[in-house]
Formats: structure tokens, C-alpha cells, sequence
């Protein structure tokens, strides 16, 4: 099939632009589609929703002597003379001289001689560029246009459209592209929303709204374009969550626990401390759950500290109780371990046989907890990614609980789901989510959420210091080990590469043990040892038998010590916010002040945010709303380990109100129409499977 071929064929004959491969537009040829495609760009309809990533207005033109020194601006005019000539350094330098009413300007361009036979005087040229003057009014480089009758111009004289790039595509190709794009195939674009809801959200048509997001008339139908494609966008998202919520509301029963009025009262004495008020909050809400037929699927949100597990605990307590199993799946050996030592000593007294399943068990011992498992014996079973192995069978699996549930996929929280006949779901997460990331990743999730520290906590200051202040940290930290604390050391990496100022924990660990604390017992861990010697570790610093602990961000999931009271991170620039904070968490859980050290410098706006808020609150939300500010939606949190794909067009920070007025739309279509089997939603029904093709074994689409 030939450029030439299409043409000739008669719109009604024509591919689709959702299954017509882009080398069959003109202008495209082999070398093209290699670079096009290195854009996402495979199909013309992915070239009509290749969105430019901002706008130039040139559609108002100044006159030479209206123009002002250092801005963009747009002159219209006639080509007066042409000349060229060669430089001492060998630069070719080709000029015009464009003239309007009011003066002349020059038009310089450097080692583009060939331009000379574009050009010629009488001309009429629209120009565009940064004006800048050297003795006279000049634009290098402009984007030019000749003037012609009856041409509409895409570059020059219109708002223009400026796309991401990669190497060898310009501007003004990709920009020839989507309007021969628009021109012949923008009538086959698909129409994913149906009229009432076009009409209810007073939404453009797809059609209007691609050609004037590429090529607006106007700023007004830029908006409206804008707002469209970004609704459509966000609706079909919401749909899919509200078809995974619809899922666990109407699909098969669960299982339906009994709730025995005496169970919390007996919870309560198995701790030295008085439960917060969003910690009652939460298991009321997970046993009006538990207690539902339908499978609890809820998530459970709370700052460092904030006592997440304690509310699992008693999650687990009720499904025993009611004669099923549990299980907990920690992303770490490490964190799991901490998990099955600390509710063993709890639950065990009561007669509750916990099991720890994990990749480093000897065949003969992992048999035997299989067996366990399979037989029912094994009440609650704590483990990492070994609990989805296919040996793992459970008796009666009631409860899963996934703890940093960002750390997995969703296939393997999935599989571990399938052990049970609908199990109930609790998953956990101590880095807190905004509430408008909540409602694009987990909208299929009840939430609840732990906004407390327990009583008796006392906040962790926070200092933001310079490298030539090392001494004087360290000195802080002997003081601290004076009075009977331990402190960590946090490096950002492990071993040295000869990047300047970066430190790592290995070289650091040798000198410090020699040089800075000889008389201070030092431990150092990462994520290249052995289990058996980070559990080591692990456990004499627990034991109190390390002083001060060198370590990577190993210890950022989960790692309780109550002695710590001091932490130092090194090179803290190079940390994410969240990371930061989830760090500063290991500390301030005893009943002593405590103290997180900033160590670095911060050189970009950026890290000196990152800084600032640190030093400034300790609310794990007001952070995360801080970071999700900072490095946008896409790096916040990896949508894809939810199996939703990466949002194109919307950004959920700018356009919440849009999203909510979508997420609405959705949930209701799915209250009217539960398996969109409506012949108004059929439009719907196919954007939805299109869109998540591969990962809809979630979702039952009808």
C-alpha cells in the first residue's frame, strides 16, 4: 500500500486511524518510522493523541519598530535583500533583511548556506524568534513561513504547538504530520464517550477537540479541547475502578466473620499502651467488613509509626477466631521477620500457631510449614514473595494483609488472593497517600486511615547542615551514645565509584570505626549481605550490643528499634522526599527525644524544598501533598505496580476537579449499567478493553 494509493481511496474505504500504521502517511518513509516510533508514535491515531507538551502564540504579528529586546515575537514583512559570506573561524553566515512599514530587521542563520535558494527579495515572510540586538534588530535561527495565498500556515501566524522531540524530528515535521494527520484521517478518530455525558459535562466532540488540540483557533478552544481529552482520559481509568470495586461488591460471597463483643476488650490487654482513636476507628470499620458477606478490599494508610500493624493484628485475631487462616506478605525478609517475632510473642500465648515462610529456608523446613499450611494447621503465616509460590496451599485462607503493599505488583497480590475463595484483603502502606492520588490509584479501595502517633511520642527535630559542620555531628552523636541511645548512619550508597563528595557506607564504616568512634561499637548493613548476616545485625542492634549503625536504605521498610534516637543521612540531597521521611521513621519511637540530621547540600530549588519541609513538619501527609507537588504524579508513586496504566494526557494535581467530575461519570455508569452491556455504552465498553488490554484479569467487563 502506497501513499499515493490511499489518497485516491474514498474516506468510507479507508483504515481506521487506530489500525493504520503511520509509514503510510506522506512524508514518512522507513528511516521515519524508526524515529517516530521511538516517540510512541506506531499508528496515525497514536499521532493524532500526541499531544504537544505546551503553545507558542504567534498569531499576533508586532511591527519592527514595536519590537521589544529578549522576547519571543512574531514580524511580518518583505524579504528586502539577501546576502552571505564566510567568517575568519570558516562559519558560513546567511542574513535577510525583512522589512515592514515601520523599519528592518535581520534574519541570521550560521552553517545553512542552502537556505540562499528558499529565499528570494520581494518575498512576503512571517518570521518568529527571539529579537536581540547587536548593533541592529536581529533574529537568529527564526522559524520562518512564506506567505502564500490560500495557505494555512502551521507554524507561524496561529497558536502554535511545540511537541516533546527526539533526535532528528524538528518541530516543523512532527507538526506537518499531525495536520496531514487531522486532514485525512481525523474523521475516523473513535468517540469513547457517549452523547448524555458530552452533553451533562457541556464536553466537546473528539473530532473538535483533536484538531484544536493541535492546531487551536483559539485559547478558548484550546481549553475546551484540553478539557475533553483529559476527561476522556480520566474517565475510562475511574470505569476501571469502579469495575474492580463493582467486582468485590457483587461477585461471588465471601466470607462472613462473627463478631464477638468480647474480642476487643481482650485486644486491649495484650498491649502496655492505650490504643489511639484512629486505631478503634480502623478496626471498627475492618470488622463492620469482616463481618459483611462481600470480601473486604481495603486500604489501610498511616504515617511511620502511626501503629498500622496493631490494627492488623487484630484483623488476624478475628479471622482465627471464626476458624480460617491469615497471612502476611512483607516485601522484605528482614521487615517479615520483625512481623513474625513481634506477633508471635503476642499471639502465641493465646494458642495461635503463626508460621514464617521465607525463600531462605532449608527444603526440609519449608516442606514442613507447607504441610502445615496445607493442612490447616498453620493459623497465621507471615512471609515474603514465598507465599505465592505454586507449592503453597492453604486449608481455609481468610485474610490476606500485604504490608507496603507498593512494593508488589498486582499480579502477585492477585495470586495470593486466589489461595482462598475470596478472601478478605487488607493492604498497608506507611507512606501516606494524597487524597488525589488516592482516588486515581486505589478508587476500587475502601481506605482507612491512621492520622495519630500513639501517646507518649515525642516529636523528632530535624536539622538541615553543611559539610563543615561533619565534626560537629559527629560529636552529637557520642552524646547521644553517652546517654545509653544508638544512632544510624544512612549512606545512599554502598560501596564508592570516584564520584565526587558521594559517601558510601562500606568506606565510610572503616573509616569511622578507625578514626572518628574507635571507642564506639559500629555495625554495618545493606542490601548485598547475606539474610543471615543482615538478621545478625539486625539483631544485635537491637540488642543494644551495636552503637551506631552504618547502612544503606535498607533500613527503610519497616525496621524497629526503640533505643535509636539519632540518625545522620549523608549526601541527603540525593534522597526523594518521601524516602526521606519514611528514613527519619526508623527514629522516634521511644520515650526520649529524638533527632534526624540532614547531612549535604542541597544546590537545586528542589532539594532545597526537600530540606525546608523536613525540617519543617513531621506529618507524613503534608509531605507527601509536598512531594507529589515536587516530582509530579508519574514519579510519586509507580503506577504501573497497581496495573494502571500511566496517565498520558491529565495531570491529577492541575486537574482534580476535572478527575472528580469523571470519576462521578464513572462509578455512576457503572451503578446504572454494572457490565456495560447498555448499547449507548458500547462506545465505552471498547475504549475500556482497548485501554487496559493484558490487565483486565481484574476487571469483568461483560
Amino acid at each position: 500500500m502506497q501513499g499515493k494509493k490511499l489518497d485516491s481511496t474514498p474516506k468510507a474505504y479507508q483504515p481506521r486511524a487506530e489500525k493504520l500504521d503511520v509509514r503510510y502517511l506522506k512524508g514518512v518513509g522507513p528511516k521515519r518510522v524508526e524515529l517516530l516510533n521511538r516517540l510512541g508514535i506506531n499508528t496515525v491515531e497514536d499521532l493524532l493523541y500526541y499531544l504537544p507538551r505546551r503553545y507558542e502564540d504567534r498569531s499576533n504579528f508586532t511591527l519592527v519598530r514595536d519590537l521589544k529586546i529578549g522576547e519571543y515575537q512574531t514580524v511580518k514583512g518583505k524579504v528586502l535583500t539577501l546576502s552571505g559570506h564566510i567568517t575568519k573561524r570558516r562559519i558560513s553566515v546567511f542574513q535577510i533583511a525583512l522589512g515592514d512599514k515601520t523599519g528592518v530587521i535581520y534574519c541570521v542563520w550560521f552553517n545553512q548556506p542552502f537556505l540562499k535558494k528558499f529565499f528570494k527579495t520581494g518575498q512576503k515572510l512571517i518570521v518568529y524568534g527571539k529579537v536581540e540586538k547587536y548593533g541592529k534588530l536581529q533574529i537568529n535561527h527564526p522559524e520562518y513561513e512564506v506567505v502564500k495565498t490560500g495557505t494555512d500556515s502551521v507554524n507561524i501566524g496561529r497558536i502554535t504547538p511545540i511537541y516533546s522531540l527526539t533526535q532528528d524530528v524538528s518541530q516543523r515535521y512532527l507538526r506537518f504530520l499531525a495536520h496531514e494527520a487531522i486532514e485525512r484521517f481525523l474523521f475516523s478518530a473513535n468517540e469513547k464517550l457517549p452523547a448524555y455525558i458530552r452533553a451533562r459535562r457541556h464536553l466537546a466532540d473528539i473530532r473538535f477537540a483533536i484538531r484544536n488540540i493541535h492546531f487551536p483557533a483559539s485559547f478558548g478552544n484550546l481549553d475546551k479541547a484540553y478539557k475533553r481529552i483529559v476527561f476522556e482520559e480520566f474517565f475510562i481509568l475511574q470505569l476501571a475502578l469502579a469495575l474492580k470495586k463493582r467486582d468485590v461488591k457483587t461477585g461471588a460471597p465471601g466470607i462472613r466473620h462473627k463478631l464477638d463483643a468480647r474480642l476487643i476488650d481482650s485486644f486491649k490487654k495484650l498491649f502496655p499502651f492505650e490504643l489511639t482513636k484512629s486505631q478503634l476507628k480502623a478496626i471498627n470499620e475492618i470488622q463492620i467488613d469482616m463481618a459483611n458477606p462481600k470480601p473486604m478490599n481495603r486500604l489501610l494508610e498511616g504515617d511511620v509509626g502511626s501503629g498500622k500493624t496493631v490494627v492488623a493484628i487484630y484483623a488476624l485475631l478475628l479471622t482465627v477466631q471464626n476458624g480460617y487462616q491469615a497471612s502476611i506478605m512483607a516485601p522484605t525478609e528482614i521487615l517479615a521477620r520483625q512481623h513474625y517475632v513481634n506477633i508471635s510473642e503476642l499471639l502465641m500465648p493465646l494458642g495461635v500457631n503463626i508460621r514464617f515462610l521465607v525463600s531462605g529456608l532449608k527444603p526440609a523446613k519449608r516442606l514442613e510449614i507447607e504441610n502445615e499450611i496445607e493442612s490447616g494447621e498453620a493459623d497465621v503465616v507471615i512471609g515474603t514473595h514465598a507465599l505465592i509460590w505454586q507449592g503453597v496451599k492453604f486449608k481455609k485462607l481468610g485474610l490476606v494483609v500485604v504490608d507496603e503493599q507498593h512494593k508488589f505488583g498486582v499480579t502477585q497480590r492477585h495470586v495470593l488472593r486466589k489461595k482462598g475463595l475470596n478472601p478478605d484483603v487488607l493492604v498497608m502502606t506507611a507512606t501516606p497517600i494524597p487524597r488525589t492520588l488516592a482516588l486515581t490509584v486505589y478508587g476500587d479501595l475502601d481506605i482507612s486511615v491512621i492520622k495519630e502517633l500513639p501517646k507518649g511520642r515525642y516529636p523528632i527535630s530535624t536539622w538541615c547542615v553543611e559539610e563543615q559542620k561533619r565534626r560537629e555531628v559527629y560529636e552529637f552523636i557520642r552524646e547521644e551514645v553517652k546517654k545509653g541511645r544508638q544512632a544510624y548512619i544512612v549512606y545512599p550508597r554502598i560501596w564508592s565509584t570516584g564520584q565526587s563528595g558521594l559517601k558510601a557506607a562500606a568506606a565510610m564504616y572503616n573509616k569511622l570505626q578507625t578514626e572518628v568512634f574507635s571507642d564506639l561499637r559500629l555495625g554495618l548493613i545493606h542490601g548485598r549481605m547475606l539474610l543471615k548476616e543482615k538478621n545478625d545485625i539486625m539483631k544485635k542492634f537491637k540488642d543494644k550490643k551495636i552503637d551506631i549503625l552504618l547502612s544503606t536504605t535498607v533500613i527503610e521498610v519497616g525496621i524497629d528499634v526503640a533505643n535509636a534516637s539519632c540518625m545522620v543521612i549523608e549526601n541527603a540531597e540525593r534522597f526523594g522526599l518521601s524516602q526521606l521521611h519514611q528514613l527519619r521513621g526508623r527514629i522516634g519511637r521511644g520515650d526520649y527525644p529524638s533527632y534526624c540530621v540532614l547531612l549535604g547540600s542541597p544546590g537545586t530549588e528542589a532539594a532545597k524544598k526537600r530540606f525546608y519541609t523536613m525540617s519543617q513538619t513531621q506529618d507524613g501527609f503534608k509531605v507527601a501533598e509536598e512531594d507529589l507537588e515536587l516530582r509530579g504524579p508519574g514519579e510519586f508513586f509507580g503506577t504501573k505496580q497497581h496495573g494502571l496504566p500511566e496517565l498520558r494526557f491529565g495531570n491529577i494535581l492541575r486537574d482534580f476537579e476535572i478527575m472528580e467530575q469523571a470519576r462521578t461519570e464513572a462509578f455512576e455508569m457503572v451503578r446504572e449499567d454494572p457490565y456495560l452491556r447498555n448499547p449507548r455504552n458500547s462506545f465505552v465498553h471498547d475504549a475500556l478493553k482497548k485501554r487496559f488490554a493484558g490487565r483486565l484479569e481484574l476487571i469483568s467487563v461483560g
